[in-house]
């Protein structure tokens, strides 16, 4: 399946004769009235002619407020599209905002070749988040079609900036567009059908994607998972004709300053299991797997970038199915490590899979690992379809997912691990139950992915530092498009993961 990501490049020649189809410009709301976020260098009559649009129209430059003007007066370019910045436009300008419009901009270009963005101000940030805006916003679902075709998105980009020439600026376009393809590359896993990705096809895709990028793919199937002790992911998938994987995915750089393991939830379907969804919960649970296929792209665009630090992405794959050999409520399994876990629900089925990758990514003493997964339907009664979770046994981890979270441009909300709500995991015949009371379901699933966090090495008494991200919320998208985010799969965490391994290869 083709990626579907612009081209980017930057430029400080004028506006106005920029060679482009269409010509992006913001409009602030900063001041008493709507103004152009800046001039740009466009003639006197063109400046007019849009002003006076602005007024005629009654344009608000609200947030994903687009207006197209045809035959500007003085601009080379056939159209010219103004796209709203939102309040606090002004020198307040944030990158998120300035992210925001230019993928809403950007997005709405389909079928068009060429385009060209005026960046409102120069600094590297600001043209970064534009980059990163064009980057994400130039997305669209290309999946398998017999007859007729897909939306086509924009082609190429070219970010307009009078810093286009600083290294600075030209190193953060090439970032923002190994964002731009990591994250279509996640979108598109998420958005595919599931019966033509499982988990046997979606390592095949991992194996393609990874070819000369020097990241290393090992595999355990069925048996190997058998042998190795993994009765969360073996349980989880033997309902289904199509068996587990659990996929590794390591780039080790020379000289790395840090080891960070990433885990991924990959249920490439959840029908509950024995314990079945309704009909209408399970229209998007094709998207259980989107944890799994953020950690893959995130790996991906580390080794790109080729970032000074050691990551290792685990993928755990299964199809959860209510097959004849399904695994049924009250049955016990014995999880990687030999602890034994009680099945009280088979829809809580990605806490299973979770608990034996977090096991195995514990066994190679990383200095730090993350989570991140589909996991409660809890996280969106909680905090709604745009903002994640994230729990953690450890202070500055959470501290610097939060502030990698900010600088991505994705929202997450830091959420307790209270002691006094472990008793819920206690279990009558088997060392732990794997789910707790309903009331307070995301806390509980943190508390018992907690229970497979391994030790430091050399101090049994030390967890290794950990963070859980559940993303059930704003990994899939089933309402309208806005901003840079499309219906379907919105690739969240990539830019997130990516962004705390950059904080260690400053450190």
């Amino acid at each position: 399946m083709p990626l579907t990501t612009p081209t980017l490049t930057v430029s400080d020649r004028a506006a106005a004769t920029a060679n482009v189809d269409v010509l992006v410009v913001c409009v602030s709301r900063s001041g008493p009235a709507p103004a152009l976020a800046a001039s740009h260098g466009l003639p006197r009559e063109a400046v007019a002619q849009l002003e006076a649009t602005i007024t005629g129209l009654g344009v608000k430059g609200a947030p994903d407020e687009l207006v197209s003007v045809a035959g500007v007066p003085g601009v080379r370019a056939a159209r010219v599209v103004l796209v709203g910045l939102g309040d606090r436009a002004g020198s307040d300008l944030g990158p998120e905002q300035l992210r925001r419009a230019v993928g809403s901009a950007v997005r709405s270009l389909t079928s068009v070749k060429k385009a060209a963005v005026c960046v409102p101000a120069g600094s590297v940030a600001l043209v970064a988040a534009a980059a990163e805006g064009a980057a994400l916003g130039g997305y669209a679902v290309t999946g398998p079609r017999g007859v007729g075709s897909a939306a086509v998105p924009v082609q190429s980009v070219t970010l307009l900036t009078t810093g286009a020439r600083d290294a600075a600026v030209r190193r953060a376009v090439k970032r923002a567009t190994t964002i731009g393809v990591a994250t279509a590359w996640c979108r598109d896993l998420v958005n595919a059908p599931p019966n033509l990705l499982y988990p046997e096809t979606f390592v095949e895709q991992v194996r393609d994607r990874a070819k000369g990028s020097g990241v290393r793919v090992r595999v355990l199937d069925e048996s190997a998972l058998a042998r190795g002790g993994f009765g969360g992911i073996v349980g989880v998938g033997q309902g289904s004709a199509r068996p587990p994987r659990l996929a590794t995915l390591t780039y080790a750089p020379a000289g790395a300053k840090a080891s960070i393991a990433l885990v991924g939830k990959g249920i490439t379907f959840d029908s509950g299991g024995l314990c079945l969804k309704p009909p209408a919960s399970m229209l998007t649970m094709k998207s259980d797997m989107a944890g799994a296929a953020a950690v893959a792209a995130g790996v991906l665009a580390v080794a790109e970038l080729r970032l000074p630090v050691a990551v290792t992405g685990y993928l755990a794959l299964a199809e959860n199915m209510p097959g004849s050999n399904a695994q049924r409520p009250g049955d016990v399994v014995t999880m990687r490590g030999g602890r034994t876990v009680e099945i009280i629900d088979t829809d809580a089925e990605g806490r299973m899979v979770l608990g034996d990758a977090l096991a195995l990514a514990s066994e190679k003493y990383p200095d730090a690992i993350v989570d991140i997964a589909t996991l409660t339907g809890a996280q969106v009664l909680s905090l709604g379809h745009r903002i994640a979770a994230v729990m953690a046994n450890d202070e500055d981890l959470r501290g610097a997912l939060q502030s990698a979270a900010d600088s991505a441009g994705e929202q997450l909300w830091p959420m307790p691990l209270p002691e006094e709500m472990r008793p819920n995991l206690d279990s009558q015949v088997a060392d732990l139950s794997h789910k707790g009371d309903r009331m307070g379901g995301m806390l509980t699933a943190g508390l018992f992915l907690r229970e497979f966090v391994g030790s430091q090495r050399g101090d049994a008494d030390t967890p290794i530092p950990w963070a859980h991200l559940d993303i059930a919320g704003p990994s899939y998208n089933d309402a309208g498009a806005y901003g840079y985010t499309p219906k379907g799969g919105t690739g969240y965490g990539v830019r997130t993961m990516l962004s705390l391994v950059e904080g260690y290869a400053r450190a």
